[in-house]
C-alpha cells in the first residue's frame, strides 16, 4: 500500500454512526474547510492536524480561532497553532478526522478524555434562506476514556484577524445579551464597506459574532487581547472588562473574543455543548452602483434574528445535514466509485463559499462567484460554466441566479458588443466588466467562449427546471449570440478561452465545439419555446457543424488540438453535452476514440489539458471522464485527480490548476469551478431530475 493511502486511512476514518457511506475512499484533504460561507467568512485548517498550524482564510493568511481544553487543570489544545504571547500548550493527539458535504468532525485525545468536535455549516442547497445564512455551528461531544471522572473545561476565541484585510488595522469588541443568549462581537473600527476590490483581500467591515446558546450550564464570554490570553489562560480566570476598556491594537497585542464552557465532572457518559460563530457583513456586493444585502437580510432583518433562529434550529438542521449527507454520498458512490465521492465531497462546501447569495431591491435572489486565486472577478461566465453542473444538480435556482445578473448586463445598454460578456467586474464590485477591453474594445474578450457557455446554460437550466421559461425574458439577445456563434464559431479566430492561461489560439477544435453544443442548444430551447422555424434552422446548422469537425479535426486515432495543427491534441470537454442533453450530433465512436487515447497519455496526477504543457484543470478532467460509457474508463482518468488531492504538497483550499507530473499547484485555489465534478451525477436522468425537483 502506498504511504501516503496509508497516512489517509489513519487521519480521515469514516464512521458509520455519522451516516457517510463506509465505502467512500479516505483521503487527506490538501486544506480541510472549518468556516465556508463566502469569499469573505471562509477559514481552513493547512495541516494534517488541526493543532499543527493557525487557522487561515483561503488566501493564505492567519485568521487564528484557538481552542484549548482544560482537563483536570491541565491545558490540552485541540484548535490552533502557537499561542501570541504565550507558554505554549501541549496538543491533544488527534485520532480521527473526515469530512462530509455540511460537517467536518475531528476527534482528539488526551488527559483521560475524548473530544469529538464537529463543525457544522447547513450548506443545504435547496433552502435558500438556511444557505444565506453566514452561522457556522461548532459543536463538542466529551467523554471519559480510562474510566474516571474529569474536571473539564473548553475554551475557545477568535482573533481580530478573522475582521481585518491587515493585522495592523484596528478592531474592537462588544458584549450583548439576545434573550438568554450570551453574544459576543468583534469589528473593525473604521468599517470600510465596499471600499476596494481585488483578489487577496479579506473583510474589513461588518461584524463576527461568537453566540452561546441558552441552556447550556455554566459559561462566560470575554473580550481580551492574546497579552492578556497569556496572563489569565492558566487558570482561565479571565477578569471583568468592559466595552469601553478596549485594546490599543499592535501587531503584538491582538485583540480577541472569547468562550469559557464549564462541563463540570465528565463521566463515560457524553457530554454536549455547542456554540455559534457567524458574520454579518451589513452589505455584500454593489451591483451597477446599488448596495445589495445579503440575502438573509432581505426582509429588514438584522443579527439578532439570526442569532436567534439559528440557535432555535440548531437540531432540526443538524438532522437535516446529515440525512442530506448520506443521501448525496451515496448518490456520489453509485454514480463515480469511492475515490470520486471523496472528491466530491472535498469540492462541496468550497464550490459554495467561492460564492455570494445577496438580494436585489425587490427581494430577487442573485449570486455572485468571485475568481479566487486569479483576477478577483465577480460573475465570471467562464466560472459559472464549469461550476454550474453542482447548480443544476441541486437547485437550478441557484444558477438561475448568477446568469440573471449577466443577462441583464449584456442587454442593459451599456455592453456594446453581439456577444457575452466575460464578467461583471471585480468582487465586490459588479460595476460592469474589466477583464480584458470591457466595454472600451475587444481587445482580449472572449467572444466564442462566453456566447457558448451562456447558451448552453441556459438549455441545460431548462431541462433541469422542465421549461424554458427563463429565456423567454432574454430571447432576442439569445438569438444575437446564436447569430454570432453561427457565422464565428465554426472555426474560431485566433482567441481566448477559458483556459485563457494557455493564451491566444486559433481554430481551436474544443472551442468549435461549445459553439456547435451552444446553437444545437439554441435550437432545443426555440422548440421548447414554440419557435418551430428557428428550432429547425440551428438544428441543421449545428448537425452540419458536427460533420465538418469531425472530418476537420480528425488526426487518425484522435482529434486535434487546432484544426491547422496535425500531431496535436486536447481534452475535449465541451463535447459532454452532446451526451448531456442528448443533442445526438456526434457519434458515440468520436467520443470512445478520444477516451482511448488519452488514457495512454496520462501522467502520475492526471491527463494534461493537452500536449503544450503537463499541466491540468481537475474540472475538465471529470467532465472529459463523463465521456467514457463505462466505470473502468471513468475510473481510469479520475483516480489520478484523487491521487493529486490525497497526495499533494501544495496545502491550499483545492486548487483546479495544478502539474500532472509531481502534483504541486499551478495556480488558482478554492474557485468554485470544482463544483463541476458532480457532472457525472447529470449523467444519470432519474438522479439529476429528483434532486433538482427539490429547488424547485
Amino acid at each position: 500500500m502506498h504511504a501516503s493511502i496509508r497516512k489517509a486511512i489513519g487521519i480521515f476514518a469514516f464512521w458509520t454512526a455519522s451516516g457517510l457511506a463506509q465505502d467512500v475512499a479516505p483521503l487527506r484533504p490538501p486544506a480541510v474547510p472549518l468556516i465556508a460561507h463566502d469569499p469573505y467568512f471562509s477559514v481552513w485548517s493547512t495541516a494534517d492536524r488541526l493543532t499543527d498550524a493557525p487557522t487561515k482564510h483561503w488566501t493564505g493568511s492567519e485568521q487564528p480561532i484557538t481552542g484549548i481544553a482544560q482537563v483536570d487543570g491541565k491545558l490540552l489544545r485541540f484548535m490552533g497553532g502557537r499561542l501570541l504571547w504565550a507558554v505554549p500548550v501541549p496538543a491533544m493527539k488527534q485520532v480521527e478526522l473526515r469530512l462530509t458535504p455540511t460537517r467536518t468532525l475531528y476527534a482528539f485525545e488526551g488527559g483521560g478524555v475524548r473530544i469529538d468536535f464537529t463543525l457544522l455549516t447547513p450548506a443545504l442547497p435547496d433552502d435558500l434562506e438556511v444557505l444565506s445564512r453566514p452561522v457556522t455551528y461548532l459543536d463538542w461531544e466529551v467523554k471519559s476514556i480510562d474510566g474516571k471522572a474529569h474536571e473539564v473545561r473548553l475554551y475557545l476565541d477568535c482573533s481580530s484577524h478573522l475582521v481585518v484585510n491587515l493585522p495592523q488595522q484596528h478592531a474592537a469588541w462588544s458584549r450583548h445579551q439576545i434573550g438568554s443568549m450570551q453574544v459576543l462581537r468583534l469589528g473593525s473600527t473604521e468599517q470600510k464597506m465596499l471600499a476596494v476590490s481585488g483578489d487577496d483581500l479579506r473583510i474589513d467591515w461588518g461584524y463576527l459574532y461568537l453566540a452561546v446558546p441558552a441552556g447550556h450550564g455554566k459559561s462566560r464570554t470575554f473580550g481580551a487581547t492574546t497579552r492578556r490570553r497569556a496572563l489569565h489562560l492558566a487558570n482561565m480566570d479571565f477578569p471583568e472588562t468592559n466595552d469601553l476598556e478596549q485594546p490599543r491594537q499592535t501587531d503584538r497585542d491582538v485583540p480577541l473574543v472569547g468562550v469559557i464552557l464549564d462541563l463540570g465532572a465528565v463521566g463515560a457518559d457524553a457530554v454536549r455543548r455547542h456554540l455559534m460563530i457567524a458574520y454579518d457583513d451589513l452589505y455584500s456586493v454593489e451591483y451597477f452602483e446599488r448596495r445589495l444585502r445579503p440575502y438573509w437580510r432581505r426582509n429588514r432583518r438584522g443579527p439578532e434574528w439570526l442569532l436567534a433562529t439559528a440557535a432555535e434550529q440548531y437540531e432540526g438542521l443538524r438532522n437535516r445535514c446529515i440525512r442530506f449527507d448520506q443521501e448525496i454520498t451515496r448518490d456520489l458512490v453509485a454514480a463515480g466509485g469511492p475515490r470520486f465521492a471523496a472528491l466530491a465531497i472535498l469540492a462541496y462546501r468550497q464550490t459554495l463559499a467561492a460564492h455570494k447569495l445577496a438580494a436585489d431591491f425587490d427581494g430577487t435572489p442573485l449570486y455572485f462567484s468571485k475568481e479566487n486565486r486569479s483576477n478577483g472577478c465577480i460573475g465570471t461566465v467562464d466560472v459559472t460554466y464549469p461550476s454550474a453542473p453542482f447548480f443544476l444538480l441541486l437547485n437550478p435556482r441557484l444558477l438561475e441566479a448568477q446568469l440573471r445578473p449577466v443577462l441583464e448586463y449584456a442587454r442593459s445598454g451599456r455592453w456594446p458588443w453581439p456577444y457575452a460578456p466575460h464578467d461583471l467586474g471585480q468582487y465586490p464590485l459588479a460595476n460592469g466588466q474589466v477583464y480584458g477591453g470591457g466595454e472600451e474594445s475587444e481587445e482580449r474578450q472572449m467572444p466564442v467562449e462566453e456566447s457558448g457557455n451562456m447558451l448552453i446554460l441556459m438549455a441545460a437550466l431548462a431541462k433541469a427546471e422542465g421549461n424554458a421559461e427563463f429565456s423567454r425574458r432574454y430571447w432576442p439577445l439569445l438569438t444575437r449570440w446564436a447569430e454570432y456563434l453561427k457565422e464565428k464559431g465554426m472555426d474560431p479566430e485566433n482567441q481566448l478561452s477559458t483556459d485563457d492561461f494557455a493564451g491566444h489560439l486559433a481554430h481551436n477544435t474544443n472551442l468549435s465545439l461549445k459553439a456547435i453544443m451552444a446553437l444545437a442548444s439554441y435550437a432545443q430551447l426555440a422548440r421548447q419555446l414554440g419557435q418551430a422555424p428557428a428550432a429547425r434552422e440551428y438544428d441543421r446548422i449545428a448537425r452540419d457543424m458536427a460533420g465538418r469537425w469531425t472530418r476537420m479535426a480528425a488526426d487518425g486515432d484522435h482529434y486535434r488540438l487546432a484544426f491547422d495543427k496535425p500531431g496535436t491534441w486536447s481534452q475535449k470537454y465541451n463535447l459532454v453535452w452532446d451526451k448531456l442533453l442528448g443533442f445526438g450530433l456526434f457519434p458515440p465512436e468520436v467520443a470512445q476514440k478520444e477516451i482511448a487515447f488519452y488514457k495512454a497519455r496520462q501522467k502520475r496526477y492526471g491527463l494534461p489539458l493537452d500536449n503544450r504543457a503537463d499541466y491540468t484543470k481537475l474540472d475538465w478532467i471529470v467532465w472529459t471522464a463523463t465521456l467514457s460509457d463505462n466505470a473502468r474508463d471513468f475510473s481510469a482518468l479520475v483516480d489520478p485527480v484523487y491521487a493529486f488531492a490525497n497526495e499533494s504538497s501544495s496545502r491550499v483550499p483545492l486548487t483546479d490548476w495544478y502539474w500532472t507530473t509531481d502534483g504541486t499547484q499551478r495556480g488558482f485555489q478554492a474557485r468554485s469551478v470544482v463544483g463541476g465534478v458532480f457532472i457525472k451525477l447529470l449523467e444519470n436522468g432519474e438522479t439529476w431530475k429528483r434532486w433538482a425537483a427539490r429547488g424547485k
